[in-house]
């Protein structure tokens, strides 16, 4: 995948401009082919080989010398896109707390102004997974004529109060960091940055996937340090892979934002005007978008169809059931 960059003013639903936002993406070799779109996930980046490797690249279900994939780096990501970690074009510094809230409205608007500097007019694939999703379903509302099929995954049409509290605890987690709230450099917060994101990863997986993974070897330990280890791994990762704090912080008030129905006359109106071919995947032992509730809102869009696979992981699934994706999205 290569990677590029425009800069474009964005008006933001929240108010006010965000001028000369820098909006990073990517694109395969292939000039030609079908168009497949891929909407990342919270903390991935615009080169989907990178973060999902089984699915997409040459030879893959999502061929990348076959077709001509595009992947845009959200706004607000740590990965390139107008974010807390660049420089505030008024002050010469880093915006940190400073960046304004980014709805997926706001990520979608982006999304738009570099399908139109890539001169594509039609859309064979979109595909969105999980905050991905979020923008998929939204931009298939707002753009109903732009896609000839869409693969909604692992995902919703509007946040729940249960991935709005998690959300929540994450950013008092950020909070609760002294050197995030200081905000003098892109370093503060790493230690609420790393806790945060251990409380994420609990919501992505499930009781039977930890069970299988961390559970301990010594029938006799005196207390359970294997998960504990991997819990604090996990944060540190994140920080390792250059994520920083305060994109976190605004990635988890766009994940707020999500509400397809807004000014639509609600969730069921808005997505009754979707056009195109629809399929929904729910994992079963998702613990952020459960199966009952994907099967309620696929319901709403006309000729959608709704399959349900089986992973041990939660959520996670859709990064690791790879196989069982190809499948539908081949079909």
């Amino acid at each position: 995948m290569i990677k590029h960059q425009i800069k474009r003013t964005l008006k933001l639903e929240a108010g006010g401009l965000l001028k000369d936002a820098r909006i990073v993406f990517h694109t395969s070799p292939a000039k030609s082919g079908k168009v497949i779109w891929i909407c990342h996930a919270l903390t991935a980046n615009s080169n989907p080989e990178d973060w999902w490797p089984e699915m997409v690249g040459p030879g893959k279900a999502i061929d990348t010398e076959k077709n001509r994939v595009v992947c845009v780096n959200m706004l607000g990501s740590a990965y390139g896109s107008e974010s807390p970690a660049l420089e505030n074009p008024e002050s010469g510094k880093p915006w940190l707390l400073d960046f304004p809230k980014v709805t997926i409205r706001d990520t979608v608007s982006a999304l738009i102004e570099v399908r139109k500097y890539l001169g594509i007019e039609k859309i064979d694939l979109l595909i969105g997974a999980s905050n991905g999703g979020f923008h998929a379903i939204e931009w298939a509302i707002i753009e109903p004529e732009r896609f000839a099929r869409c693969a909604f995954l692992c995902t919703a049409p509007r946040i729940s109060p249960f991935l709005g509290a998690t959300v929540e605890a994450q950013r008092m987690a950020l909070e609760a960091d002294p050197s995030f709230r200081e905000a003098k450099d892109i370093n503060g917060g790493t230690a609420g940055l790393k806790c945060a994101r251990a409380q994420a990863l609990i919501s992505y997986r499930s009781f039977h996937g930890y069970g299988l993974t961390q559970a301990e070897e010594d029938p006799d330990t005196l207390f359970a340090g294997r998960v504990a280890s991997y819990e604090r791994y996990q944060g540190e990762k994140l920080v390792r892979r250059n994520f920083d704090a305060y994109s976190y912080y605004a990635l988890c008030w766009g994940l707020d934002s999500h509400n397809a129905g807004r000014n639509r006359g609600g969730v069921q109106k808005a997505l009754q005007g979707i056009k195109s071919a629809v399929t929904v995947v729910a994992v079963d032992s998702d613990l952020i978008f459960p199966p009952v509730e994907g099967k309620q809102w696929t319901a709403w869009i006309p000729g959608a169809r709704y399959v349900e696979i089986h992973s041990d992981f939660g959520h996670d699934g859709f990064l690791l059931e790879t196989a069982k994706l190809s499948a539908i999205l081949l079909n």
